[in-house]
């Protein structure tokens, strides 16, 4: 229990263990026995009782116990016979609590009991419970799941409750469960709409108020910091998820050749249409962007109209790694069957999202702003197309001089498609603007400088704020705010070196963010690259940064070619967003497996891929490699299809498994992985070009 330090163990406690186990083995061995045969004698339980006495985690013994009182209660018709029954086991599970307050079986098997409704609960008895167990160890998180079990079971107001956390708090500031407590409290008299709880605004203000005492009485105690940190999520999250970009935006041109026949091929058309390389295959993928992770997205809550031929029924897939159902980005790809056309012809696409309380968020607030927005796709005549344009008849290089060259002024056709939201500021957010200010102004003034959760806080109160101002248009105190918590990440970095990564990912979230918040500011790393003999390509380069992790993928949902070279980076999530992503450079990186890639798997139009001078296949034992799941139990067809096909070969599927599943997944046209230590195993080659039918450069040497 907390605050209970170890006491060193003496010569003849291994005696008294040895004895207890022995003892502990007996009880277990005549349970089980009475278990298989049906046992359930008043002499049977007793030895499930001293079992559970010993051990409260024998969950047998427990189940064992419930089949019993089933099966005992059917020869009981009187009440009071069942209400003593009831009342011994509710006190065998007490004797198991004393010797394991934490237990889970206990609480498990109490919460059983009265779930049964068998007799009239006393409430006075199980709280009077909970009361000494709390005084025991007043943050004991199996009590206060109880308790909150058997408030809602006897039908305690939340408003009492709230009180009742209130007192613990004041009790001992570090009382962390309290403080949790009361954040599911208030949520739910938030959602509520309780009376007393109507202002989030009033509510929140003496919530800060509240936690700012705990936190400058002890600031080194955790659990007031991780209370303000659900206060300031709650504050300077938006009221209902919206929609802040999309893919095709409002009035973007697709087409697939947008290049005149007649101009040189060098050269940008006039028309304002952008290459969509994926229409080659008849695919046009469309994503929508959330400023919060919502679920629920489908063909009745999102509606297309075109007059084009489409495929299947539209279905709204989660891009994120995650299986939860909830995801900031969503995909659908529109399969085109009418993409040959006798004449040049253009197709409008009508996207709309009205109100709906199917789409919502994780904290169930539904998408209460209606989006509406048209592209159009532009398909030209089979017969007229510019002959032998092909982006993979020579490898690429990310040398531009060698194989691309750099419009010296970026179009418009390309950075019309930058989506950056400036939506005004909303009402709400100055009430948020102005609570978050006057915490910031706060914890400048906290006395111990080298506290951590100080910095942690603060740099977390002046992003809030940057996020705020992003709304609107006070770019340069946004950019005060960003270089602040920039200052504050490299000092915790310095100051909590055990967390280093944690912070390092924080700080590369941060520089993404600056670099992309305005068009004058991103425009410095953009650029149309032009390959002869191919349509132009909307390129980033974001090298030599020292990124760790990639963040705000939403604002470069049009990218056609991104180079994240020589940074830090150990992980591409969030990629999976860029639906028009065909050419991504990650070498001189941290990435140490394939399955940390899986985020690429998702991206239709990739189909050049360098990930050379990584650190794949370099260390032994690789705990990255299990991110996902393992091969044996991917059953897919595709799956087993790609496995065989190795084997066939004579490769080491164990060896090579998180690779085969990466590259049966993805259609590279072009793959640099020199430098990994995987490159140099014997047959991961054989690999490579097994599982990759459309690859045709390899390290830069042609394979087919």
């Amino acid at each position: 229990m907390h605050g209970q330090p170890r006491r060193p163990k003496k010569p003849e406690d291994g005696a008294a263990a040895a004895a207890k186990a022995a003892k502990l083995r007996d009880l277990q061995a005549q349970v089980l026995h009475n278990h298989h045969t049906s046992t359930y004698t008043e002499e049977a339980l007793g030895l499930s009782f001293k079992l559970l006495e010993i051990n409260p985690e024998a969950y047998t013994a427990w189940n064992y116990r419930k089949l019993a009182l089933r099966h005992n209660l059917q020869e009981l018709p009187d009440p009071e016979a069942i209400k003593s029954v009831v009342d011994a086991e509710l006190r065998v599970v007490e004797a198991a609590l004393r010797a394991n307050p934490k237990s889970y079986g206990a609480w498990y098997h109490r919460k059983w009991l009265l779930n049964q409704r068998l007799t009239p609960v006393d409430s006075k008895r199980e709280f009077g419970l909970l009361d000494k167990l709390l005084k025991v160890d007043a943050r004991n998180f199996h009590g206060w799941n109880y308790r909150r079990f058997l408030a809602k079971f006897m039908g305690v107001p939340e408003e009492d409750e709230l009180k009742y956390t209130m007192v613990k708090i004041c009790d001992n500031f570090s009382n962390y469960s309290a403080w949790h407590n009361r954040s599911i409290l208030l949520s739910n008299l938030l959602v509520q709409q309780s009376k007393g709880f109507e202002s989030k605004q009033k509510i929140f203000k003496e919530e800060f108020d509240l936690v700012t005492q705990a936190l400058f009485t002890d600031p080194s105690d955790q659990s007031g910091w991780f209370y303000h940190l659900w206060l300031l999520a709650q504050t300077s999250s938006p009221e209902n998820p919206q929609l802040i970009a999309s893919w095709p935006c409002n009035d973007a041109k697709l087409s697939l050749f947008p290049i005149s026949k007649s101009d040189d091929l060098n050269m940008v058309s006039s028309s304002s249409s952008i290459c969509c390389y994926s229409l080659k295959d008849g695919i046009v993928p469309i994503v929508l962007y959330f400023d919060e992770p919502v679920k629920g997205l489908n063909s009745s809550n999102v509606k297309l109209n075109s007059d084009l031929v489409i495929g299947k029924d539209i279905q709204w897939r989660p891009l994120s790694v995650t299986d939860s159902g909830h995801s900031n980005c969503w995909v659908t790809y529109l399969e085109i069957s009418n993409k040959e056309c006798t004449s040049p012809q253009q197709f409008s696409v009508e996207v709309g999202i009205p109100c709906s309380d199917d789409m919502v968020s994780r904290s169930g607030s539904p998408c209460s702003s209606p989006v509406h927005f048209t592209f159009t796709i532009e398909l030209s005549n089979s017969n007229d197309k510019p002959q032998d344009i092909d982006l993979f008849h020579e490898p690429i290089s990310w040398n531009c001089s060698e194989s691309f060259r750099s419009d010296g002024n970026p179009s418009s056709v390309a950075f019309d498609q930058l989506n950056i939201s400036n939506t005004v500021v909303q009402e709400n957010s100055k009430w948020h603007l102005e609570g978050l200010s006057d915490q910031i102004d706060l914890f400048r003034e906290l006395p111990d400088e080298n506290s951590k959760f100080a910095k942690l806080t603060l740099a977390r109160l002046l992003l809030a704020c940057a996020a705020i101002k992003s709304r609107g248009n006070s770019l340069i105190e946004r950019k005060g705010y960003c270089e602040e918590a920039l200052g504050l990440f490299s000092d915790l970095i310095n100051l909590d070196p055990s967390h280093k990564r944690y912070y390092e990912d924080e700080r590369s979230l941060v520089i993404m963010d600056q670099l992309t918040c305005d068009m004058r500011t991103f425009m410095k790393y953009c650029s149309v690259q032009v390959k002869s003999n191919s349509a132009p390509l909307n390129h980033v380069q974001l090298c030599r940064l020292s990124l760790t992790c990639i963040g705000f993928t939403e604002r470069m949902l049009w990218v056609q070619m991104l180079d994240l070279s020589h940074n830090s980076l150990r992980s591409v999530e969030g990629l999976e967003a860029l639906q028009q992503l065909a050419c991504l450079n990650i070498s001189n990186n941290q990435i140490t497996s394939f399955t940390s890639l899986e985020p690429l798997t998702k991206i239709v139009s990739l189909k050049a891929l360098d990930l050379s001078f990584n650190q794949i296949g370099a260390h032994p034992i690789d705990t990255t490699r299990y991110i996902c799941s393992s091969p044996f139990s991917h059953k897919g067809e595709p799956c087993e299809e790609a496995f065989e096909a190795c084997r066939k070969k004579n490769i080491d599927v164990e060896e090579f498994w998180d690779a085969i599943l990466f590259f049966k997944s993805v259609k590279l046209v072009q793959l640099d992985i020199k430098g990994n230590a995987v490159a140099d195993k014997d047959d991961f080659r054989t690999v490579v070009t097994t599982l990759s039918a459309s690859l045709k450069w390899l390290d830069g040497t042609c394979v087919h």
